[in-house]
């Protein structure tokens, strides 16, 4: 087994009394997409940073491939194998693309062509093309570019694809997919679940500066004991159990069958199903026989964004 990519302990980071990472334990394999996943404020952002030697700890050990950013003879030597994409890249507008790439190709003393980076990310044809000029997706794949010249080990994406539409975080995905695929590391910071399903070997879920769960995406989503979550809210806007004279309460909704797990919420009641096609007749029955109308219903597969609401009672939108 070859060594970790990354492996710290008991890594603390505080400004002033609020404390943004709090003893975390972290290990990611070489030749994983490792993701760390929650909402803004979970302590992500720190913890990549710490990891990419911009941040320094107020406590823990901190190793990235072999070596320590506190030692200072190594850190040029680690700087070179590693990429990085931070959450806010600011390039300067006037400058082409090429420029661009050819600027950060020099702070390396091994590197890709500029031709070789830009047909990784697929923008050969906007090699001319002014910054300033280029859609929201384009630029982020630039971002990438210039983190993938140096020919890393390990590729740090800090929310690679916030803001950006359905077709342009696709590409993203095919431009990590392809650096994967080369046997190359990538530790990902998101708060899009699906991202993290698409992506990822294995997630840690944060919030509060702790790790909350790891495992494999499919492993978490298990961990729910069934497949399928139905959402419903009533007409009233009211879906918590027991708060209206009509809304059911939790005992009589976890006894629906095919039922394992009822998540009341401040907007809607979700329930954890393994039998959807049994579960939804037995609610519609429970709500006419109680006079309640529903507002909402509706049914998915279990997602990552499901283990995350299961195990702090919040959604992702609203944390």
């Amino acid at each position: 087994m070859s060594a970790p990519a990354i492996r710290c302990t008991r890594l603390v980071k505080r400004y002033g009394d609020v404390v943004a990472v709090a003893g975390l334990d972290l290990t990611v394999e070489s030749g994983e997409c490792f993701g760390l996943l929650g909402p803004n404020g979970a302590g992500k952002t720190t913890t990549i940073e710490i990891l990419e030697g911009l941040t320094a700890p107020d406590a823990g050990d901190i190793e990235v491939l072999g070596h320590h950013w506190t030692n200072g003879a190594e850190t040029r030597a680690l700087r070179e194998r590693l990429g990085i994409q931070l959450q806010e890249t600011q390039l300067a507008d006037k400058l082409t693309v090429a420029e661009t790439v050819r600027l950060f190709r020099s702070f390396y003393q091994a590197s890709h062509s500029v031709d070789e980076v830009l047909a990784l990310v697929e923008l050969e044809e906007k090699r001319d093309a002014w910054v300033g000029k280029l859609s929201g997706g384009q630029k982020q794949r630039l971002a990438v570019a210039c983190a993938l010249v140096s020919r890393p080990d390990l590729l740090f994406l800090d929310e690679p694809t916030t803001g950006l539409d359905p077709q342009s975080r696709r590409q993203l995905w095919e431009v990590i997919g392809r650096f994967r695929s080369a046997g190359g590391t990538v530790l990902l910071t998101t708060h899009y679940m699906e991202e993290a399903e698409r992506l990822c070997d294995r997630v840690a879920i944060m919030d509060h500066g702790r790790i909350i769960a790891l495992g494999t995406p499919r492993a978490l989503i298990a961990s729910l004991g069934a497949e399928h979550v139905v959402e419903f809210a009533l007409a009233d806007g009211d879906a918590r159990a027991g708060a209206a004279p009509k809304a059911p309460p939790v005992d009589q909704l976890a006894a629906l069958p095919g039922v394992k797990a009822v998540r009341p919420g401040t907007d809607r009641t979700a329930l954890t199903v393994s039998e959807v096609h049994r579960a939804v007749p037995a609610l519609l029955a429970l709500l006419e026989r109680r006079g309640a109308t529903l507002s909402l219903l509706a049914t998915h597969h279990a997602t990552l964004e499901d283990v995350f609401v299961a195990l702090t009672g919040r959604q992702l939108r609203d944390a």
